[in-house]
């Protein structure tokens, strides 16, 4: 079900903009998540430079942007959002991302991304839910920030269990071998858009593979992490 335009997704009260989807009260409401690591997005004492966790394991990425923790109301919206096929969310939770991604450049020193990908389907899976809630994202993300856009540029060539159901090890072993890259990679900044990164299985296989091939830097952004 559909909100009436120009009403907050949140509260339901008159936007200034209607394009906006939350007003400001809701926007400057959501959970502040607890300082993180601004490599892996984890919890830290110090945000400034990558955690003990990165120092001892990094991870295939250099940088992770997310608004808040996979939590209410974000968490919700985000359900509505992909499995009751809301794609109406799609350019109000794209701002949210919007406003975090400008928000850490002005805070450290990020390198402007060439290209943003998404992360991709399985064609079966797309054709049952109709969209891909990340493709929609990050479509937004490249139209605003003016930046190129691959939609084809990673694609799920293996069909996976659903990853909500499995384990961290089990995660890493379902995704061997499921994505492919479809571009021109070497010496170019990449953006991964997902929705939400839980253990990080699905974007670290899509990051590894962007750096065997070349990638300079590989940037996570995403709606929620999971802390």
């Amino acid at each position: 079900m559909l909100t009436i335009p120009g009403l907050c997704w949140l509260c339901q009260m008159p936007l200034a903009c209607a394009k906006w989807g939350f007003c400001s009260c809701c926007a400057k409401a959501l959970p502040t998540p607890p300082p993180c690591c601004p490599r892996c997005g984890l919890p830290c004492a110090w945000t400034q430079s990558p955690c003990g966790r990165c120092l001892q394991k990094p991870p295939a990425w250099d940088a992770l942007v997310f608004v808040t923790d996979y939590c209410p109301p974000l968490n919700l919206l985000i359900h509505r959002f992909k499995f009751n096929a809301t794609v109406a969310l799609a350019q109000a939770l794209a701002r949210l991302m919007l406003i975090s991604v400008l928000d850490a450049r002005r805070h450290s020193q990020r390198q402007k991304p060439d290209c943003i990908v998404s992360v991709p389907l399985h064609s079966r899976r797309a054709w049952r839910r109709g969209f891909n809630q990340s493709a929609l994202l990050a479509s937004h993300l490249s139209h605003w920030l003016q930046c190129e856009y691959l939609p084809q540029g990673i694609r799920r060539i293996r069909a996976t269990h659903t990853q909500h159901q499995l384990n961290a090890r089990m995660r890493r072993n379902n995704l061997k071998g499921a994505f492919r890259v479809d571009f021109p990679v070497a010496g170019r900044h990449i953006i991964i858009v997902d929705d939400v990164v839980t253990t990080g299985s699905t974007v670290a296989e899509i990051a590894r593979l962007l750096k065997k091939q070349g990638a300079a830097t590989i940037q996570v952004w995403c709606l929620c992490r999971t802390l």
